[in-house]
């Protein structure tokens, strides 16, 4: 599925209809090029959840964790990583134990395509696409096929 994402209001309409369908154990893999957008839609999908305030990117700490949403999630920006290893070192098993996952830059960490419970989500710029805005393409394992956003 491709959604088109002119402006703001529609990344936070996106994130929206993620987190409405968001369960423990899931996984938002957000890929796309510095400055695509993926800390937007993190941070969309979390407002979404209920979290009020700011919401700080996980570039330097790695892991962030919100327990007082709607459910617990953990948000992940795994660009620092060198080897998917890593997320062994830093716990990600235990973090994400009973709670859903959003990851940028997953690839980093080993990808999580092959878990059925993970929604991929590409944004492509302007430049990439060809178009006016940004464009997500989304692809959704076993377990979102009934709940897509």
């Amino acid at each position: 599925m491709i959604e088109d994402l002119p402006d703001l209001g529609a990344m936070e309409s996106l994130g929206q209809r993620i987190a409405a369908r968001l369960q423990p154990g899931d996984v938002v893999a957000l890929t796309g090029g510095l400055g695509a957008g993926k800390t937007t839609l993190a941070r969309a999908i979390i407002a979404a959840l209920g979290h009020t305030g700011e919401v700080p990117s996980p570039t330097f700490t790695i892991i962030e964790t919100y327990d007082h949403l709607r459910l617990p999630l953990v948000h992940a920006d795994f660009y620092r990583l060198e080897d998917p290893s890593e997320t062994q070192e830093i716990g990600l098993d235990d973090y994400r134990d009973g709670a859903a996952l959003i990851a940028e830059w997953p690839d980093h960490a080993g990808g999580f395509e092959h878990e059925p419970e993970c929604l991929a989500i590409t944004l492509e710029t302007p430049a990439e696409n060809g178009g006016d805005g940004r464009q997500a393409i989304v692809k959704g394992g076993k377990a979102w096929q009934s709940r897509m956003p």
